[in-house]
């Protein structure tokens, strides 16, 4: 059950990481400055490798007690939500007609998240029998 959660949440980011990745170059490159594209640019990358980062949850749903993976896999699938999520809004936020700077204090906070499921990941890693 884990597996198949992490898989599925894990290959959806992925893709919607190429969709928003695609949309941004091609619909938004003429209404962003190069540095709003490279926010934007930012929160992509950041949710494709934490998508990848679900998908080894996934694979690994069977080695690692099930409490345990999902703490990590939800950690990496929060984090996408607040740091991407709030590059992005800060990116568009002149084109969404809204001040969204508060959202500079949210952004490292999905950071942290991001660090505690690769710390969780690598000490349950650790433990792991010697194969």
């Amino acid at each position: 059950m884990v597996q198949k959660k992490f898989l599925t949440i894990g290959s959806l980011i992925a893709a919607l990481s190429v969709i928003i990745g695609a949309f941004a170059a091609h619909g938004l490159k003429s209404q962003l400055s190069d540095y709003q594209i490279g926010i934007f640019e930012t929160g992509v990358e950041y949710q494709f490798y934490h998508a990848i980062g679900i998908l080894i949850v996934a694979i690994l749903a069977d080695k690692i007690p099930a409490r345990k993976i999902n703490i990590i896999g939800w950690c990496f699938t929060v984090g996408i939500i607040l740091f991407s999520g709030s590059l992005y809004l800060l990116a568009c936020q002149e084109i969404l007609n809204a001040n969204l700077r508060f959202l500079g204090s949210i952004t490292p906070l999905g950071g942290t998240f991001f660090i505690i499921g690769w710390g969780l990941l690598f000490w349950n890693a650790l433990k792991l029998p010697k194969s």
